[in-house]
């Protein structure tokens, strides 16, 4: 008989989530404060009713806990964050990195890792396409109070 590896699910006390994308997790409703032991791997933010958004900002692993008003510590959970879980395509020119998301046509992808002159680009790029898109919604925002 053969034995497979079997997926292992993960701890109840690890949240694992993907860089760049977020995940909701559910404590209890009494919940008040949440501190974050590293944020530049991940956030963590408090909903109404006890529920939290975990989203991944960088790779590794930190923790978070959960305390209530009175200072009681309520849940301490380990994060986990992994790479991005979609097809991706890794070009190296020489030391440099390029990602591209091939879902189904390759297109350039911001990934942590990526060489510099390449991430700052697509950053750039973001960031002007971003302050666009704000710039037009002001635009009618104040169009339509007038």
């Amino acid at each position: 008989m053969l034995f497979w590896p079997l997926a292992v699910p993960a701890e109840p006390n690890v949240v694992a989530v993907n860089v760049d994308q977020a995940k909701l997790v559910k404590l209890p409703a009494r919940v008040a404060t949440i501190v974050v032991g590293n944020p530049m791997i991940a956030d963590v933010t408090l909903q109404p009713g006890g529920v939290v958004v975990v989203t991944g900002k960088g790779y590794g692993a930190t923790n978070f806990i959960a305390m209530d008003r009175g200072g009681e510590i309520l849940v301490d959970r380990l994060i986990q964050v992994e790479g991005p879980s979609e097809q991706l395509v890794t070009v190296y020119r020489g030391v440099e990195r390029e990602t591209y998301s091939c879902m189904p046509m390759c297109q350039r992808r911001m990934t942590l890792g990526d060489g510099d002159h390449y991430f700052g680009s697509v950053v750039q790029q973001a960031g002007a396409l971003n302050g666009q898109a704000s710039a037009a919604a002001s635009g009618t925002t104040a169009s339509k109070s007038n």
